[in-house]
């Protein structure tokens, strides 16, 4: 928890006021917890405020479907908690932008998100001074608190043990929400009713990217992530070690963009995993590693950097080797149109930015591949940098996430070692077309992605 200014508590509030910026939910939600335990003490109602915007960067109906489709679930989970809930879309520059400001001002505090990266960031770093009442940040994204990780940390190897010590204190369910007063107040003018109905006709009347569209097979709310969840338990979890590497498999858990948009929680999918485990003797080790110290050093890295979407982050020797090599030939550039159209040499590589464009994301393994080869065919590491943020930022459901940068300069060498020098890359970590041939049945994921692509 962090408070972000210096106000005292509002007397005479007539609620406390929950913040829903990145974790969008209604349940295993420590911001939602401190919310209510803070309108309990105060003998005050509990409202929750969730709004969806027009102008985010890159602002589609593909992301915009995605959160509204969260909307109706969390609208009655907090509803039969007797807590109340507004949902404000503005769609268009003439409408208002300041209901953050009009809804505080009746509140005893303003309770929020504490995320590094996206909107949040920004709103959190301006939002604080504008208000008449304590701004606190809770941390609901991570299981292991990002504060309680006092600097970056250089690689995977540094934070493990760190997380191993704290682990176990954090490993523990949120208690329930019991609410001593229900939220009574009506409905105001602004608040939008989403239904299952109503999304796509929201969606098309705001002034956003409507060539983005929906992504296939990802349906946005907690109903839908705790779905793949039981889906993962149940059929992959058993093999995950085995295959998590191998895309055409699909042994992963395909989460990331339920948890990105906080429609489900780290914390509660760790404790689910690992029940499931222990229940049917599993062994879980390797998943609990990427979801806890992997995603968590991703975290990490975006809270102590100044600016996360930076080349400048990465090591001294990467940053030094890829200068050296600055000037050395590509074998062929691509324009930032050309990667976006999937227009290369590579059917691989074309596959992979296809499933881009049609599913919302790219597999873990082949998302490695695919920014190697955006190094390869680019003028500058700054170009290619550059383009890959683009095409995560328009186009990927789990975009805009610590792991999204993080992920990125992975490629540039963040959190990596040095390896054997080559053209290019110098010390930097290479890819090649013929190792994912090796190491991955490549001939199944492009035939899966090109049926995919038909049926679009």
């Amino acid at each position: 928890m962090r408070i972000l200014n210096d106000r005292a508590f509002r007397p005479d509030a007539e609620y406390v006021l929950y913040w829903a910026q990145m974790n969008r939910r209604a349940q295993s939600n420590h911001a939602l917890e401190y919310a209510a335990r803070l309108a309990n003490e105060s003998d005050l109602p509990l409202l929750v405020y969730e709004g969806l915007t027009y102008d985010y960067p890159y602002a589609s109906d593909r992301l915009h479907t995605f959160l509204l489709e969260g909307a109706p679930d969390t609208a009655r989970r907090l509803r039969s908690l007797g807590i109340g809930y507004i949902f404000y879309l503005r769609r268009r520059h003439t409408d208002p932008n300041d209901i953050l400001y009009r809804l505080a001002r009746r509140a005893r505090a303003v309770v929020t998100d504490d995320y590094p990266t996206f909107v949040a960031r920004v709103h959190n770093a301006r939002a604080p001074q504008r208000l008449d009442a304590p701004y606190i940040a809770v941390d609901s994204s991570c299981v292991v608190p990002m504060s309680a990780i006092e600097k970056r940390e250089y690689a995977a190897y540094t934070l493990r043990p760190k997380i191993a010590r704290l682990l176990p204190a954090c490993l523990q369910p949120v208690g329930p929400l019991r609410m001593r007063r229900r939220f009574q107040g009506p409905a105001p003018a602004f608040h939008t009713e989403v239904t299952a109905e109503n999304i796509a006709s929201l969606a098309a009347s705001c002034d956003i990217d409507h060539s983005v569209k929906p992504a296939a097979g990802f349906p946005g709310g907690a109903r839908a992530a705790q779905r793949r969840l039981r889906e993962f338990l149940e059929n992959k979890l058993w093999r995950y070690a085995r295959d998590r590497n191998e895309p055409s498999a699909h042994a992963t858990s395909e989460l990331s963009p339920y948890l990105h948009f906080g429609h489900i929680s780290a914390l509660d999918v760790a404790l689910q995993v690992k029940s499931y485990a222990d229940e049917n003797r599993l062994i879980a080790d390797e998943f609990l590693e990427e979801l806890i110290v992997r995603r968590e050093l991703a975290f990490n890295f975006a809270r102590y950097a100044e600016n996360p979407a930076s080349l400048e982050n990465l090591p001294r020797w990467a940053l030094q080797t890829l200068r050296d090599h600055a000037a050395d030939p590509r074998p062929r550039i691509y324009s930032l149109d050309e990667l976006e159209r999937a227009a290369t040499y590579d059917e691989l590589w074309n596959a992979t930015q296809k499933e881009l464009l049609l599913r919302g994301k790219i597999h873990g393994y082949y998302r490695m591949y695919w920014g190697k080869k955006i190094i390869e065919w680019s003028r500058s590491c700054e170009d290619a940098f550059n383009a890959m943020v683009y095409l995560h930022d328009r186009y990927a459901l789990d975009g805009r996430d610590p792991n999204t940068y993080a992920n990125i300069l992975w490629c540039f060498g963040l959190h990596d070692r040095p390896w054997p020098e080559r053209p290019i890359f110098g010390k930097v970590r290479y890819m090649s077309l013929e190792g994912m041939r090796r190491k991955t049945n490549a001939a199944a994921y492009i035939q899966e992605i090109a049926d995919l692509e038909a049926r679009a």
